[in-house]
């Protein structure tokens, strides 16, 4: 069952009721008797859950606390894994002059030379 706003046309005063489709619209208001405007709404948002839906819009908050402590737990252990210094520093090996410097084509290009 919705949920309808009420505005009196006398004094103001806003009030929402829970009332069933098929009810009539209210007509006096609570406080002064007078004659009350129904509202348009914005109604209210659906929030669907289960199999189908994307999970990961409702997550909790301890997930995301545990997937930022993974995250950086990976960034250390990705640095302890890295190459030595002396690897880093060694110079690599230059290819000879000939068929190296030739200029390659673009992948999935054919043609002439």
């Amino acid at each position: 069952m919705p949920t309808y706003e009420y505005e009196c046309q006398k004094c103001g005063h806003r009030f929402e009721e829970f009332q069933s489709m098929k009810d009539a619209p209210l007509t006096k208001c609570p406080e002064c008797k007078g004659k009350v405007k129904r509202l348009i709404g914005a109604g209210a948002g659906f929030l669907f859950k289960g199999s189908g839906f994307y999970i990961t819009d409702y997550r909790s908050s301890s997930y995301s606390d545990k997937k930022k402590k993974e995250g950086s737990d990976a960034g250390a252990s990705a640095a302890s894994h890295t190459a030595p210094p002396s690897a880093a520093a060694k110079p690599a090996d230059k290819p000879t002059a000939g068929a190296a410097d030739k200029p390659k084509k673009p992948p999935g290009k054919k043609g002439k030379d």
